[in-house]
Parts: structure tokens; C-alpha cells; sequence
């Protein structure tokens, strides 16, 4: 049984998705539908007054309308899909590109760059005392959650990262048991939420051996079931 419990604070850093998320099937079929919706109940274009006649302007406007006139009669091409086909088909013009959303980072699965899984959420973890967890230290003397917190993320993991912690109230807890029957102390783990919106971590290689930057699907080969579960539902499922 546990009489007393040391305190310690621990950080779960983020850094936000950097580009939106692909849309779901269900997702794109509803713009598509909405899209199309919107087109066939609004009013009709004023091309005399917007392009010269026989201008190239007026020339491409009048196959993007045809692109999108076909487009309106299959369901399964949206107006935009329409559109950039018909601007790679032409030999006029610079067309439509979309850049790559998976990086060199991901590709090479470096875990402990910023530029990767960019439409999910990452969490910064370390390695402390040979086990993967949040940044985490005991509290000192007339020290408050968040003052340890900051203190300790900045000893640990450098610097050079601009940190914004939301707010002075732990957003969850871990309770962990003795490592050993004879030991009358347990340990309450209070966890800050903060962001982070420029920098790297720099491990002094003291207190932090190694560090990792991963998404919230990837924490769970890392963390114990126990420590994970009681984090889990402080996580984005982004």
C-alpha cells in the first residue's frame, strides 16, 4: 500500500499538424456534391463583362465551363479534379501543381525530425533512466506543477525551442506503484500541456539520453500499457 507519493511533472510537448489532412471518401464526395449543388443553382456568369471577345482569357474560361459542364454530368469527377485536368492538357499556360505531401523525413522514418507526418499532430518523448516517456522531473522545494515543468524542459531539451505552456492545470495523471515491495513510496506523475512553435530539441545527454518526435499511434510501442493508457485520452487523434 502506498502511504506516501513522490511528485513529479512532465511535459506533453506538441507540435501542431503544419498542412490539413486528407479528406475521407465521405468527406470528398460531400464537397464534390455541395460544389456541384452550388453550381447548377447560381447565376450566370457575366463573361462579356469580365473578358474581351476573343481574348485568350475568354478563351480559357470558356473551357474551364466546358470542363466543368462535363464534370456536372459524372458524379464521380468533381469541379476541381475538372478543372486542373483540363489546365495539364494545355499547352498554354503554367498549370496547377501539387506538391508532395510526404517528406524526405518520412520517407526515411527520421523520428527525431520536425518536417514529418506534417498532417498529424507530434508529441516530443526522451529517454530518461534507459525508458521512453514524456520529459518528466521530481518537484523542488516551493515549486509549483508548471514552474517544474518549464524548468525542466528547458535543463533537459535545450533552449532553442520557442514553448508556450496553455495553461497552469495538469491535464492528466499517472499513478505509478513501488518497484519494489519494501519501498512505502509511489510516484504521481502530474502532466502540462504546452506547444511548441519553433526550434529543435538538444538534449544535454545528462538527464536525456535521446529523444523522439512521434505521433500519437507511434507512443504506444514506446510507452508502457500502463503509462499509455493513462495519457491516451489527453492525446489528438490527429
Amino acid at each position: 500500500m502506498i502511504k506516501n507519493s513522490r511528485i513529479a511533472a512532465s511535459v506533453i510537448l506538441t507540435r501542431a499538424p503544419q498542412i490539413t489532412r486528407d479528406a475521407t471518401p465521405f468527406e470528398q464526395a460531400y464537397f464534390d456534391y455541395k460544389e456541384k449543388n452550388e453550381r447548377s443553382s447560381s447565376a450566370v456568369f457575366p463573361q462579356d463583362f469580365y473578358f474581351k471577345k476573343g481574348s485568350v482569357a475568354e478563351r480559357r474560361w470558356k473551357e474551364d465551363v466546358q470542363a466543368r459542364d462535363a464534370a456536372m454530368k459524372d458524379a464521380s469527377v468533381s469541379l476541381t479534379d475538372a478543372v486542373q485536368q483540363r489546365q495539364e492538357n494545355t499547352t498554354t499556360g503554367t498549370p496547377i501543381q501539387i506538391l508532395d505531401r510526404t517528406t524526405q523525413s518520412d520517407k526515411e522514418n527520421d523520428i527525431k525530425k520536425l518536417d514529418r507526418a506534417l498532417q498529424r499532430n507530434l508529441y516530443l518523448i526522451v529517454k530518461q533512466h534507459n525508458q521512453w516517456q514524456f520529459p518528466q522531473t521530481d518537484l523542488q522545494a516551493n515549486e509549483y506543477l508548471h514552474e517544474a515543468a518549464e524548468r525542466h524542459l528547458q535543463e533537459s531539451c535545450g533552449k532553442d525551442m520557442d514553448v508556450w505552456f496553455v495553461g497552469r492545470q495538469p491535464i492528466t495523471y499517472f499513478k505509478q506503484s513501488p518497484s519494489r515491495k519494501e519501498d512505502t513510496e509511489g510516484l504521481k506523475i502530474f502532466f502540462m500541456k504546452a506547444r511548441m512553435y519553433a526550434g529543435q530539441a538538444k538534449p544535454n545527454n545528462k538527464d536525456v539520453s535521446d529523444f523522439a518526435w512521434l505521433t500519437k499511434d507511434e507512443l504506444a510501442s514506446y510507452f508502457s500499457p500502463e503509462y499509455y493508457k493513462a495519457v491516451k485520452d489527453s492525446l489528438s487523434d490527429l
